[in-house]
């Protein structure tokens, strides 16, 4: 006779109770099915809810780390406790378990950012001698790509764990990250956009943009949205250039926009987009770019409706052209960094028109002629509804200040970031976020800083 046969063991859930025992090295362990397939399809642990009996399945892995895991199954958070254990082991058997998403989901999703705690927490240090020319990060779970000479360095989700590849760059100028181990890239003097497949250290594929003259076609700016991928081509000749819009996935081409023939003195078609970001609640690409000549700095920013193809606004920049230019979505504004006065300045998304005037978010009375650019080389970047501002080796935290009476004015409010040791140092060369973090880079140095909320658990 089998064991236990007429009667359930004591203490045991009924074959169709929807409680279910876990043996975990020894240590018994109960949950509900629902929270076990809360874990999704194909999952060990869906796995075990389907076939729960009337006997716990033994699972020979480490106890404590499975109570943690189990609370994030029952919650979507790691209890207080986990801060006790290193990271590796959690990521080893959230893999082991399959729910390393909802691991990173919980420990590097981009709600989590906190710009007013943001703090240096870690610096990634970079193989050779060369300085990071350009970076990016998965928006999604913080993976993040360097480039530095000819090189390109991954860090995983955690930080914990690079690799390196070699492209046949000079430099790269340009970077876009795909996924956390696919990137795209481009360099102002090779032609061709490159998709590197960096988890295999090979070159996936080459587009290229096939202008009138038959010369190379660099790039000078990526960007994509859920759909598409944008890339800004430049004849080596530097008499065309045109925005090239790609399918994300297939990276077959869907159209083209923005395409200039230069012909004599022709300044502002000769100028090619060096900056492209799309602006979701609008359905528009936001695409800006500008030229240094004896005269000074000029450029232009604008609007276009990929799907007509069509400029939906522009602006023309002289007299304190833009160092740096990014849209805030959740906000509806265009912000910039003045190259001349190094201030930064918006116009409100809601009410453009030709008319259309920068509003000064700092100084008013700075003067912008004076001849001395205070904000080259300076960054604008956004963040949620919050707006990241470099000036030298500091970053500046802009916010909306909420106001009543209804006076239809706007008022942002400058915070200087970090502590009080973590400002200053060398200019910042590169600023990038990527789930609830910051990435940085300084001039002449082989490594990027972290920046994480105080009060992030690991």
């Amino acid at each position: 006779m089998p064991p236990f046969a007429g009667s359930e063991p004591a203490g045991f859930p009924k074959p169709d109770s929807n409680i279910v025992s876990i043996d975990v090295g020894g240590q018994l362990f109960q949950t509900t099915k629902q929270t076990l397939t809360s874990a999704g399809p194909k999952t060990f642990f869906s796995r075990i809810a389907e076939s729960s009996g009337i006997y716990a399945p033994f699972i020979d892995r480490d106890p404590e780390i499975f109570s943690l895991l189990l609370s994030l199954l029952r919650t979507g958070n790691l209890p207080s406790k986990a801060k006790a254990f290193d990271l590796q082991d959690l990521i080893i058997e959230s893999k082991f378990y399959g729910i390393e998403t909802l691991l990173i989901n919980s420990l590097s999703n981009p709600s989590q950012l906190e710009p007013f705690n943001l703090q240096k927490s870690l610096l990634l240090p970079l193989n050779g001698r060369d300085s990071p020319s350009s970076l990016a990060a998965d928006a999604a779970c913080g993976a993040l790509h360097v480039a530095h000479g000819s090189k390109i360095t991954s860090f995983d989700w955690s930080l914990r764990r690079k690799s390196t590849v070699l492209t046949h760059f000079t430099a790269v100028d340009s970077l876009l990250a795909l996924s956390p181990t696919l990137v795209a890239a481009g360099a102002n003097d090779f032609s061709g956009l490159q998709i590197l497949d960096l988890e295999n250290g090979r070159l996936k594929e080459t587009l290229n943009w096939e202008n009138v003259t038959k010369s190379g076609s660099t790039v000078q700016a990526i960007g994509s949205s859920s759909e598409n991928m944008f890339v800004s081509f430049e004849s080596s000749r530097r008499n065309s250039n045109s925005i090239m819009v790609y399918d994300l996935h297939s990276l077959t081409p869907v159209t083209e926009i923005g395409h200039n023939e230069i012909f004599g003195a022709d300044i502002d078609s000769a100028i090619p987009a060096t900056k492209l970001q799309w602006v979701e609640g609008y359905n528009l690409l936001m695409a800006s770019g500008s030229h240094s000549g004896p005269s000074g700095v000029s450029g232009n920013i604008r609007l276009w409706d990929v799907r007509s193809g069509n400029v939906v606004w522009e602006i023309s920049e002289k007299v304190d052209c833009f160092a740096d230019v990014a849209v805030c979505d959740p906000l509806s504004i265009i912000f910039k960094v003045g190259v001349n006065s190094g201030e930064g300045s918006y116009v409100d998304l809601r009410n453009l028109s030709s008319e259309s005037a920068w509003v000064c978010l700092g100084d008013k009375r700075k003067v912008t002629n004076s001849g001395k650019k205070e904000g080259i080389g300076s960054k604008i970047e956004t963040q949620g509804n919050q707006v990241f501002c470099t000036k030298g080796g500091d970053v500046e935290l802009w916010s909306e200040v909420i106001m009543g009476g209804g006076n239809g004015g706007r008022i942002f409010k400058k915070n200087l970031m970090g502590r009080m040791r973590d400002m200053g140092g060398a200019k910042i060369t590169n600023l990038g976020f990527g789930g609830s973090t910051m990435f940085l880079t300084r001039k002449d140095q082989q490594c990027v800083e972290v920046w994480q909320s105080s009060s992030r658990e690991f």
